[in-house]
């Protein structure tokens, strides 16, 4: 049988560590991945990094929790001893005083039970009166007639509500097993006969049976046929059983200790010899977690935890005497040697480790090991022993103050000292001196008479022929040397990582920048032409050079290693031996180089503090409001081979993008702005490996009204209404300025308008005046009485006309032919006039007053008062050209190229021209004036003159088009 008192690399959880109790008892762990562990103070949830206590101020009314039973949905039921259920939900315990339904359970002795998804089901174990199931917060019974004779007692087991079978043995006596259906309460017959008072565990269709100390395994076929295949018979007296969930079976022996069986209890094989372990503690209860690591619950001593990997490691390589301090270690064909911290030595072969002490009970511990076929040299502190392999002699050699040994020319070594390098032929026995009175640590032959040795500040160049070195490299404190190839060396260093360089200068540096796990590098070991090792005393590093790129693998405790305190490594095929200050490991290479890059787990969000209270179900919406918009979120993140090693990668998407880092597992965040937010989270893990997937929380910070956004458009609006009757009154107010302004421009435009009718008036009234007093000369009295008729009404119609501003087409007409007539009768017909309305012209459209008269007099005066040669023609058109009225005033006069070069503008058309302009400003009336010399034009006599009138439209006027 092998056997270990503690396997190496085994966590111990006490009270120092939070795990407040005695005695532990049960160990379950939920769907979530945590660790429940009843005990003798209550109940505690491991998460990998802390210890949640639950206990009677929570509300537990007996702390004697014996077991914790998880379920599908979430909760966790707790049994303890004898009553007093109570169930742990959403983070509050609830007891009976909670629920009055747990008070319907009552045992005489501590259950057993069966778990089937959401239902639990307890049962005891001496003659069950009943079947108590729990589901969802509700208790009910199913009436058991177990015991149908008073003499009868029974032990009942291995519960199916599958089958609706419960197994029962006779307690007195030799008997059968009895099959009894909960449905028909019917006894059948098995089988199987067993002795009275066996303890029975069942997992799904095996049986394990103890018998004293003999286990006997059955397999269950049908319901009521068992088939024995397996059996042990223990040294000891047994206390507990466990089947893991792997099927391996553990046994717990009353004094201490516990034994694992490699085989499955699903095979047909046969038991082989059981790894003993623990041999120091009694075992209570032993879990094999969802990761395949192992718990194991004890009397007085705590938990104990060992990570999957470095179980398997040790149970294939299991050692009697393997948990010494390794200080050095080496390789040949005969094995691995080990180098502890005193003066004593092992030889590794075979699965066993031989002793080798060369001084009893001297603690000076090994520096270096040597070894080249038969012959293997220990380095100790101040020591120097030879070993034969073959012979198994060993001889000491000389004291020295040994600091390394290193492999020189073929049979020889080089010892650095504290006095110098000193070459040993181990074949002559004889010692060369090469370099005297200098303290040094390490020294690499890299040519027939040259080498690199380094003391505990820089590295030289040293001749062995002239005994002299030459400072290579300065400030580098190198602790191992090794070629790597051509021109090309490893150094290790004590505070710089790994140097890489050739014979003139460093190549390459790597440092924990690059990924090592430190910087403080003991030994470096090749494996091949692109890959070496480097251990440290965090653990093993494994480096890939590819070219300038650099991959680096890190291995600790979790991946295997007996301890993270690694002295030095040997490769031997797939093989690496580890030395450790915990033993040696020994582990394949290609077993670590699987490892995953991400953990398969996501982070637990335990809780959430929002709003002033804490949230256990956080599946519900999570919202606050403004000014309560501190949130805090309780994460875990249950990745056991961590150790506690435990940080957070977070980040609160619709706050930020970027992420944050922490260790501690309360992610607070103050005063968020109202909104909707999703927090986040990674778990980051040993080696900062990361989970799988983030996990994520939707949660809302509500605004008060006065933040949100309809609020904030009423401002809004209620602002750019403000503002809207801001600018409409000020510009209202400079439009009103402007009215009042363009008022005044109008009234003095009007009266300039009048100033100017007035000049007309008289103008026109002279020229009548002027008319009759050369009639009255001429003594025509009766041409005078006419043309004083008409000259009365021509004064009527034009003071009536010089009040308006507008007058109608038809007025204007009238008032045209009135005056052409007068001027006709003043003449003595020496002229002719004719007045054409196109059949587009509507005679109530409105045009200037008095505007066309000026013209018509220009044409008169001007045109053809002077003709001697020919009868005057004055002709009048009005047409409509689509978009403004176009009047045409034309003659057969002597036309305007003469007259423009006696005489300027006569004073009517000035007059009018001012009035346009005037007509312009005042009612924005667009008129355009055109006069053209006929005779230039179409080489006629005569004037002609357009105006284009676009017709005014205003109320005021009381004229419309």
């Amino acid at each position: 049988m092998l056997s270990s008192a503690q396997i190496p690399g085994m966590v111990n959880y006490t009270e120092e560590d939070g795990l407040n109790s005695s005695y532990t008892y049960s160990l379950s762990q939920d769907n979530t991945g945590f660790l429940w562990i009843g005990s003798d103070n209550g109940l505690f949830r491991f998460d990998g990094r802390e210890f949640k206590h639950f206990n009677n101020k929570q509300g537990l009314k007996n702390i004697e929790a014996l077991s914790c039973i998880p379920l599908s949905n979430g909760e966790i039921f707790i049994t303890p001893f004898l009553n007093d259920f109570a169930y742990l939900k959403n983070g509050r315990i609830i007891n009976s005083d909670s629920n009055s339904e747990l008070k319907k359970i009552q045992f005489t002795h501590n259950p057993d039970y069966y778990i089937d998804k959401n239902s639990l089901y307890l049962f005891s174990s001496y003659n069950p009166k009943n079947i108590y199931f729990y589901r969802n917060e509700k208790v009910g019974r199913i009436p058991l007639a177990v015991k149908t004779d008073s003499l009868d007692a029974y032990y009942a087991f291995g519960l199916s509500m599958h089958d609706k079978i419960l197994y029962l043995s006779l307690q007195k006596k030799r008997g059968n097993i009895l099959a009894y259906d909960i449905a028909t309460k019917r006894k059948t017959a098995c089988n199987l006969s067993i002795d009275n008072n066996t303890p029975i565990i069942r997992k799904g269709n095996i049986f394990v049976f103890r018998n004293k100390r003999k286990i006997d395994v059955y397999k269950l076929y049908n319901k009521f046929h068992f088939k024995k295949i397996k059996s042990y018979t223990a040294q000891e007296n047994i206390h507990r059983l466990v089947v893991d969930n792997n099927y391996r079976l553990w046994l717990c022996p009353e004094e201490g200790g516990t034994m694992y069986f490699k085989q499955s209890l699903l095979d047909d094989s046969r038991f082989s010899d059981p790894v003993k372990m623990m041999e120091n503690y009694i075992i209570n209860d032993i879990l094999v977690d969802k990761d395949n690591n192992t718990w194991f619950s004890t009397r007085n001593n705590g938990l104990f935890f060992i990570a999957d990997r470095f179980f398997k490691n040790y149970i294939q390589f299991p050692v009697k005497n393997n948990l010494s301090n390794i200080k050095a270690i080496a390789k040949n064909s005969h094995g691995i040697f080990l180098g502890y911290n005193e003066a004593k030595s092992g030889i590794y072969h075979n699965g066993q480790i031989t002793d080798l002490v060369f001084e009893k009970n001297i603690k000076i511990e090994h520096k270096s090991i040597f070894s080249d076929k038969n012959t293997v040299i220990f380095g100790l502190t101040r020591s120097l022993f030879q070993y034969d392999v073959m012979t198994k002699k060993k001889y000491f050699l000389k004291d020295f103050l040994l600091k390394n040994i290193v492999p020189y020319i073929p049979g020889s070594i080089i010892l650095c000292t504290s006095d110098g390098l000193i070459a040993y032929h181990y074949k002559t026995g004889s010692y060369t001196e090469i370099l005297s009175k200098e303290r040094m640590y390490t020294a690499l032959p890299y040519a027939r008479d040259s080498l690199f040795a380094g003391n505990f500040k820089d590295l030289y160049k040293v001749s062995t022929v002239s005994k002299k070195k030459k400072l290579f490299l300065k400030g580098y404190y190198f602790t191992d040397l090794k070629k790597f190839g051509d021109n090309l060396y490893i150094g290790a260093t004590n505070i710089n990582g790994i140097i890489l360089f050739d014979h003139s200068k460093i190549l390459m540096k790597i440092s924990e920048k690059a990924g090592l796990v430190t910087n403080q590098i003991k030994k470096i070991e090749i494996e091949n032409k692109n890959i070496f090792w480097a251990s440290t005393n965090y653990g093993l590093s494994r480096i890939e050079l590819k070219g300038s790129h650099v991959k680096i693998n890190n291995f600790t405790q979790t991946d295997g290693l007996p301890s993270n305190a690694v002295s030095g490594c040997v490769i031997s095929g797939d093989t690496i031996y580890v030395g450790t200050s915990k033993g040696l490991g020994i582990l394949s290479i290609k077993s670590l180089m699987s490892q995953k890059k991400f953990i398969s787990k996501k982070v637990i969000i335990n809780s959430v503090v929002i709003g002033g209270r804490e949230f256990f179900d956080i599946h519900q919406l999570l919202t606050s409001q403004t000014p309560d918009n501190d949130v805090t979120f309780n994460v875990s993140f249950p990745d056991f081979t961590s150790q506690g090693k435990i940080a957070y990668l977070y980040k609160i998407e619709g706050l930020s993008n970027g992420w944050q880092t922490g260790n501690s597992q309360n992610i607070i965040f103050a005063s968020l702005p109202p909104g909707r937010y999703t927090f986040k989270v990674f778990g980051i893990g040993y080696n900062g490996k990361r989970s799988y997937a983030s996990t994520d929380l939707n949660f809302e910070i509500l605004p008060k009204f006065w933040q949100t956004w309809w609020f904030r458009l009423m401002i809004t609006s209620l602002g750019a209404a403000a503002l809207f009757i801001i600018i409409t009154l000020y510009f209202q107010k400079k439009r009103n300025k402007k009215l009042e302004t363009l008022y005044y421009e109008k009234k003095i435009a009007e009266l300039e308008l009048q100033a100017i009718k007035a000049q007309i008036n008289p103008h026109f009234i002279y020229n009548c005046l002027n008319s009759i007093q050369f009639l009255l000369y001429k003594k025509d009295y009766r041409e005078t009485e006419n043309y004083l008729q008409t000259f009365a009404r021509m004064i009527r119609k034009t003071l009536n006309y010089s009040e308006k501003t507008f007058m109608t087409i038809k007025d204007e007409v009238d008032y045209l032919a009135l005056y052409l007539n007068m001027e006709k009768l003043r003449l003595k017909n020496l002229f002719d006039y004719k007045i054409i309305l196109s059949g587009s012209i509507n005679e109530n459209w409105a045009v200037p007053s008095l505007l066309i008269q000026p013209f018509v007099e220009n044409a008169i005066k001007h045109g053809i008062a002077g003709l001697k040669d020919r009868k005057g023609n004055i002709q009048i058109s009005f047409e409509h050209t689509g978009t403004s009225i176009c009047v045409i005033i034309e003659d057969n006069g002597i036309g305007i190229g003469s007259e423009r070069q006696t005489r300027p503008d006569s004073f009517g058309l000035r007059l009018s021209r001012k009035r346009i302009e005037t007509f312009r400003q005042l009612f924005d009336t667009h008129i355009i004036l055109e006069i053209y010399d006929l005779s230039e034009k179409e080489q006629r006599p005569g004037t002609q003159i357009k105006l284009y009138i676009k017709p005014y439209e205003n109320q005021n006027t009381g004229m419309h088009r």
